[in-house]
């Protein structure tokens, strides 16, 4: 067993590309982006068996001085399970990061896709995950659509909403401005620029990825922005113009990602986490025809050394704080946040 450091192994995303259970996360882009974005530094715990890749686990140190040392797996991830095979599993990993945090003094290591390898842990939270089965044709596809969605997606049609697809770093920019807009709505700060810029430059120009965005004209009602590896597509983030609300683009750019994913081959479209305790946004996923099951996290405290259960911060008084403040205001609060935050 050893440690990489993926940003320098050139062989890192050949040796990842050979296991099904991968994910975009597991890769050096997104590494990439949380070192380039936040310092965070990598810690990826693997075993070979010859020139192969058996086992990973992939970490990233947090430091804050708010917030403290700790490793995540990963930071700003739906979900990241641990890469194992079948005769090794992956438990010899988890004990080696248990010991690198030990010695780094880490306050704690949280793993975001609890497998049961993991010898002793338990739940600290879950959340729903959604994932479209895109097999089959367009109209099979449609039809698998809840009845309020194929009606919102002919709506924004006939209100002549039309989807654009791209990678450049202008459609980021409309993205973003959208997302400040969507973020403020909900009461949170949103991630500084240099994150989606990071995310546009190290994996949608790279062609790991693609920007939707629903216009009438000239105007951007709806972006959202997609991730894909391998066979595997995954919705990451969304944003829209709420006055326009009522022609529905939101319905129409879920639709139109699944059929431009569908057309290029893609089996599958994850729909990233939901929050147990939204009820709205679960009711749209499944809306769109998708699997639901449940992801859990694990994380283990170095301090009273064992596993404890965790809190989903989507709700509480800070909403109505950073609800009421000036767009320029609520950025500045989120370049200011993000880096204590995973």
């Amino acid at each position: 067993m050893m440690t990489v450091d993926p940003l320098s192994d050139a062989n890192w995303d050949a040796l990842v590309a050979e296991h099904p259970r991968r994910t975009i996360f597991h890769g050096s882009a997104w590494a990439r982006v949380l070192r380039d974005t936040y310092g965070h530094r990598p810690f990826y715990f693997a075993r070979f068996e010859g020139r192969q890749l058996a086992a990973a686990l992939p970490v990233m140190e947090v430091s804050s001085p708010l917030t403290g040392l700790r490793g995540v797996s990963l930071p700003f991830t739906d979900f990241c399970p641990a890469l194992g095979s079948a005769r090794g599993g992956g438990a010899d990993l988890y004990q080696m990061a248990i010991e690198c945090g030990r010695q780094r003094r880490w306050k704690y290591l949280e793993c975001r896709s609890l497998d049961g390898v993991w010898k002793g842990s338990q739940p600290s939270l879950s959340f729903y995950v959604h994932r479209v089965d895109l097999g089959g044709d367009r109209e099979r596809l449609f039809q698998r659509l809840e009845g309020a969605v194929r009606r919102g997606v002919r709506k924004a049609e006939r209100e002549g909403v039309k989807i654009d697809f791209d990678s450049g770093e202008q459609s980021m920019r409309t993205f973003f401005r959208l997302h400040c807009g969507t973020r403020r709505r909900h009461g949170l700060p949103p991630q500084p620029w240099r994150f989606f810029a990071n995310i546009q430059r190290h994996l949608i120009s790279a062609g790991r990825g693609f920007i939707a965005t629903a216009r009438l004209g000239d105007k951007p009602l709806a972006a959202s922005v997609f991730f894909h590896d391998g066979r595997q597509a995954l919705y990451k983030f969304g944003a829209s113009d709420y006055a326009f609300q009522q022609m529905r683009p939101n319905n129409l750019v879920m639709w139109a990602a699944m059929n431009y994913c569908l057309e290029r081959g893609l089996a599958a479209l994850h729909l990233g986490r939901t929050s147990l305790s939204n009820a709205g946004l679960r009711h749209f996923k499944l809306g769109l025809g998708a699997d639901e099951e449940e992801v859990h996290y694990a994380k283990y405290d170095f301090v009273s050394q064992q596993f404890v259960r965790d809190v989903d911060r989507v709700d509480g008084w800070f909403n109505r704080v950073f609800a009421l403040l000036p767009l320029p205001l609520l950025r500045l609060s989120g370049a200011v946040l993000y880096p204590h935050l995973s």
